[in-house]
C-alpha cells in the first residue's frame, strides 16, 4: 500500500488519532510543558554552560531567551485556541506552508524531541555519578566503562515502558517530580537572597567584563533551557477543553519557567563569586550553594532531584515525539503501522517504542565511545535547538497565513509573527558564527543532512501519490 498525503481538512477532527479523549486536567496539561523542559536541570547543568560564556551577562542571556520564548508562545497560541491535534507545531505548519513547507516542519519537530530526550539521558548519566560521589567518591571515580550505556538503556526503557501504558499517569508522575525538585531550588536560592541582602549585584547589572557577542553566545544556550515548552499542544485529542487549557499552558510554561531560570541565574553567579569558586567548571552548583544557604541536606536531595527530572524530561519527550510520530504517519510521511494506537491503552504504542529507540541510541552509542554525561548533553541538545529553531521559525511564518485564511490578521498579530520569526533566524545565526569548537561545528551539517533526507523521503512520497492517482 502506498503512502499517501492526507490534507488537515480531510482527515478527521478527532477520532482518527485513536487516543483516549478528555482525560487530562489543566494542570496536567501544563505538567507536559514543564517536564520537557525540565526546569531542574537549568540551575543544575544548564546555567555553568552560559555562564561559561556570558559571564556576568548570563541574566541578560535568559531575559533575552525567555522574551523570545514568550513572543513564540503567544504566537503558537493563536493555533492552539483553534486547532487541537496530536501534530502539535507540526499540524500547526502544514495547514498553512506549502507542503515542502510543513514536511520540513514535521521532520525537525521530530528530531528536536528526540534529541532532547538523548540530550537528558547524557544528563541522567552525568548525575548519575554526581549520586554516587555523594554516597562514595571511590565508588564514582571506579564505576565500569559499561555502566553509562547501561544506565542510558535502563532510563529509557523505563521512560518508554510508561508513555507506552498510559499517558494519564505519566503526566502526573512528571507534575509531582517536577514540583518536588524545583522547590527545594526555591527554597535554597530564597534564602541565599535573603543573606544576599536587598542590594543589587552591581558586576551583574553593568555587565561587567561582557560584550554583545557573549550574550549572543548565551541566548543560544539560554533557549535549549525552554525548548519543550510547546509540547503541551501534542496532548490536543487528550487534554480537557483542549483549544482553552493548552494555549494557557504555552504561556504559563514559558513565564514561569523564565522567572525561574532568571532567578537562579542570577542567585549562582554572585553566590560563586562569593564563594571564589568558578560557576563555569561546577557539574553540580548546588553542593556549593545548599551549605552556603546553611541547608547542607539541600544538596544531595536536589542532586536527586536533577537526577529523577532528567528521567522526567525523557519521559515528556517520548511522550510528545510519539504523537508528532503518528500524525506524520496518519499525513503519509512515516509507515502507515506508527499511525496506530493501542486497543487498550489508548497511546500510539508503536510509535512510542520507535522514539525511544531513537532516544537511546546516540546516548548509548556516545557513552559506549567514552563520551562523558555532560558532553552528551550538550551535543544533544545543541543538535536539538537547531530542530526547534526551525520548528519555531516555520509556526511564526505560517501566523500571517493562518489568520488572513480566516480574516483575523491584525496588525498586532502581523508585528508579532514577525518578530518571533526574525529572532529565530538571529539565535540560528548565533549558533553558525562565531564558528563552534569542534565537534560542535559539526551539527549544522549533520542536522542540515537529516533534514534534506527528510524532504527526499517526502518528495519521493509525493511522487507515489501522483502515480497512484494518475
Amino acid at each position: 500500500m502506498p503512502l499517501e498525503l492526507i490534507s488537515p481538512d480531510e482527515a478527521p477532527a478527532s477520532a482518527s488519532s485513536g487516543l483516549r479523549h478528555n482525560i487530562l486536567s489543566p494542570l496536567e496539561v501544563l505538567s507536559q510543558s514543564i517536564s520537557a523542559i525540565a526546569p531542574t536541570t537549568s540551575p543544575a547543568l544548564t546555567v555553568p554552560l552560559i555562564f561559561a560564556e556570558a559571564g556576568n551577562g548570563t541574566w541578560l542571556s535568559y531575559l533575552l531567551a525567555a522574551t523570545a520564548m514568550l513572543l513564540m508562545a503567544l504566537s503558537i497560541s493563536y493555533f492552539a485556541r483553534t486547532s487541537a491535534s496530536p501534530g502539535s507545531l507540526y499540524k500547526f505548519a502544514t495547514d498553512s506552508l506549502p507542503p515542502w513547507g510543513g514536511a520540513a516542519a514535521g521532520w525537525a519537530l521530530l528530531l528536536a524531541y528526540v534529541a532532547t530526550g538523548s540530550s537528558v539521558v547524557g544528563g541522567f548519566i552525568n548525575y548519575t555519578g554526581v549520586l554516587l560521589r555523594d554516597l562514595s567518591p571511590s565508588a564514582a571515580s571506579h564505576l565500569p566503562a559499561a555502566a553509562g550505556p547501561l544506565l542510558a538503556i535502563a532510563v529509557t526503557t523505563a521512560a518508554t515502558l510508561l508513555a507506552y501504558r498510559d499517558v494519564q499517569t505519566s503526566t502526573r508522575l512528571m507534575l509531582w517530580i517536577e514540583a518536588a525538585s524545583v522547590s527545594m531550588i526555591l527554597v535554597v536560592l530564597a534564602i541565599l537572597v535573603v543573606r544576599h541582602g536587598p542590594h543589587v549585584d552591581t558586576a551583574q547589572l553593568k555587565l561587567q567584563n561582557v560584550t554583545l557577542s557573549q550574550v549572543r553566545l548565551g541566548v543560544v544556550l539560554s533557549i535549549f533551557s525552554f525548548v519543550g515548552f510547546e509540547s503541551a499542544t501534542t496532548l490536543g485529542h487528550e487534554a480537557r477543553n483542549p483549544l482553552r487549557t493548552i494555549p494557557r499552558a504555552l504561556i504559563q510554561s514559558a513565564v514561569l519557567s523564565g522567572l525561574f531560570f532568571l532567578l537562579g541565574s542570577y542567585v549562582e553567579t554572585f553566590s560563586f563569586r562569593q564563594l571564589n569558586q568558578n560557576l563555569a567548571t561546577s557539574d553540580a552548583p548546588f553542593h556549593a550553594l545548599a551549605p552556603l544557604a546553611h541547608v547542607p541536606i539541600f544538596a544531595p536531595l536536589i542532586d536527586i532531584g536533577a537526577f529523577v527530572s532528567m528521567f522526567a524530561c525523557t519521559l515528556a519527550c517520548i511522550t510528545a515525539a510519539a504523537r508528532v510520530l503518528l500524525k506524520m504517519a496518519h499525513d503519509g510521511l512515516a509507515h502507515p503501522h506508527l499511525g496506530r494506537a493501542h486497543a487498550k491503552n489508548e497511546t500510539p504504542h508503536i510509535a512510542v517504542l520507535v522514539t525511544g529507540a531513537a532516544v537511546l541510541v546516540p546516548a548509548a552509542v556516545l557513552s559506549a565511545r567514552g563520551v562523558s554525561g555532560m558532553d552528551i548533553y550538550g551535543y544533544m541538545g545543541s543538535l536539538a535547538v537547531y530542530g526547534f529553531l526551525t520548528i519555531y521559525f516555520l509556526v511564526a511564518a505560517a501566523l500571517p497565513v493562518f489568520l488572513r485564511r480566516r480574516d483575523q490578521l491584525t496588525a498586532a498579530a502581523t508585528v508579532l509573527a514577525v518578530v518571533s520569526a526574525g529572532a529565530m533566524v538571529v539565535a540560528m545565526a548565533g549558533t553558525l558564527y562565531p564558528v563552534p569548537d569542534k565537534p560542535y561545528d559539526w551539527l549544522p551539517y549533520i542536522y542540515l543532512a537529516y533534514l534534506l533526507a527528510g524532504l527526499v523521503w517526502f518528495a519521493i512520497v509525493q511522487a507515489r501519490q501522483r502515480r497512484a492517482t494518475a
